[in-house]
C-alpha cells in the first residue's frame, strides 16, 4: 500500500474542495434565491449527490493517508495504530459488492460496443410529445417551434433511445414510437457508448461506489456530466436561449451534423473514463485479495 504523508494528501484533498466549490456555487445560490436552472440542476437533483459529499477526497484503494484519524468516523476507512486511514475493502465489497460486479460488467459491455448516432436527442422530444402543460418537465421555458411544432418533429423522426432512464420518462404517446424497449435487466445488452445518458451515468456510478472511487475521476466524471447535459438541453424542443444557450436545431440537417459532431466527441471522452473507472474497480478487486 501507498502511504501519502499528511501534507501531501492534505493538498490534494484542499485543492479539490476548493474545485467542487467552484462548479457548485451557482447552485448554492441559486437554492438560497429559490430559484432553478434546467441545466446546471440536474446532476445536483437527478444523481443526488450533494456538494458536500462530492467535496470529500478520497484517495481510492490501495493509498493510506498519514494522520488521518478522523476518518474513523467516515464511512468504509479504518485507522491504523499510527492514525493512518486507508480504506477498509473487504468491508466495502461485503455492503456493496454486487454494485461493484454490476457496474463493473455493464462498463464493459459497453465499451465493448460501437457507439450509436441516430438519436439526435428526441428523447427530450419525447418527454414531452403530446403533453399537458402540468406534465411538461421545465415548463418555465417555451418550447422553440411550438407545441404543434414539437409534435410534428417527434412523428417525422424515427426514435431510437436505447437508454432506459430516459426512455421511461417518455409521454404514453411517444412510448410506442420507440424503436427499442430498453429495459432495467436488459440494460447490460442496450447500453452503448453513443448514448449521452450513459455517458451521464459515469458520474452517478462513481457517486454510488464512493468512496471506493477516486474523488479526482468522480470530478472527471462530473465535469462530464456537466458538459453532456449542456448539449442534452441546447438539442432539447426547449428555447433556452435567456439562459445564453445557443439551440442545436436538430430538426435540421445542419443541426443533426451539430449535434452528431458532439455526441461522437463525447463518446470519446466518455469512453476514456469507462476505461479508468474499470481499471479503479479491478484494482479494489485485487486489493481485496
Amino acid at each position: 500500500m501507498e502511504v501519502l504523508a499528511e501534507q501531501v494528501w492534505r493538498g490534494r484533498a484542499a485543492a479539490h474542495a476548493a474545485a467542487v466549490a467552484q462548479v457548485s456555487a451557482d447552485r448554492l445560490e441559486r437554492r438560497v434565491a429559490g430559484r432553478t436552472h434546467p441545466v446546471d440542476d440536474f446532476l445536483w437533483e437527478y444523481y443526488a449527490f450533494r456538494p458536500a459529499q462530492l467535496a470529500r477526497w478520497h484517495p481510492g484503494p490501495g493509498v493510506g493517508l498519514e494522520g488521518a484519524a478522523e476518518r474513523a468516523s467516515w464511512g468504509s476507512y479504518l485507522v491504523d495504530g499510527s492514525g493512518t486511514a486507508y480504506l477498509d475493502v473487504p468491508g466495502f465489497l461485503a455492503r456493496r459488492g454486487r454494485t461493484v460486479e454490476f457496474v463493473r460488467s455493464l462498463l464493459a459491455a459497453t465499451l465493448a460496443r460501437p457507439g450509436r448516432f441516430g438519436c439526435f436527442g428526441l428523447h427530450e422530444w419525447a418527454m414531452v410529445y403530446r403533453a399537458d402543460d402540468e406534465a411538461v418537465r421545465h415548463g418555465g421555458w417555451p418550447l422553440r417551434l411550438g407545441r404543434a411544432g414539437t409534435d410534428e418533429v417527434v412523428e417525422s423522426h424515427t426514435l431510437a433511445c436505447s437508454h432506459v432512464d430516459a426512455y421511461r420518462f417518455f409521454t404514453p404517446d411517444a412510448l410506442p414510437r420507440n424503436t427499442l424497449t430498453p429495459t432495467r435487466e436488459g440494460q447490460l445488452s442496450d447500453e452503448q457508448p453513443g448514448c449521452l445518458h450513459a455517458g451521464m451515468d459515469l458520474y452517478k456510478w462513481c457517486c454510488k461506489l464512493a468512496p471506493a472511487v477516486p474523488s479526482d475521476l468522480t470530478l472527471q466524471a462530473f465535469r462530464l456530466a456537466r458538459d453532456v447535459r449542456e448539449l442534452d438541453m441546447r438539442a432539447a424542443p426547449y428555447d433556452l436561449r435567456g439562459l445564453g444557450y445557443t439551440p442545436v436545431r436538430i430538426e435540421t440537417a445542419e443541426g443533426k451534423a451539430e449535434y452528431v459532431e458532439a455526441q461522437r466527441a463525447f463518446t470519446q471522452r466518455s469512453n476514456a473514463l469507462r476505461r479508468e473507472l474499470v481499471a479503479a474497480l479491478d484494482g479494489l478487486a485485487q486489493t481485496s485479495r
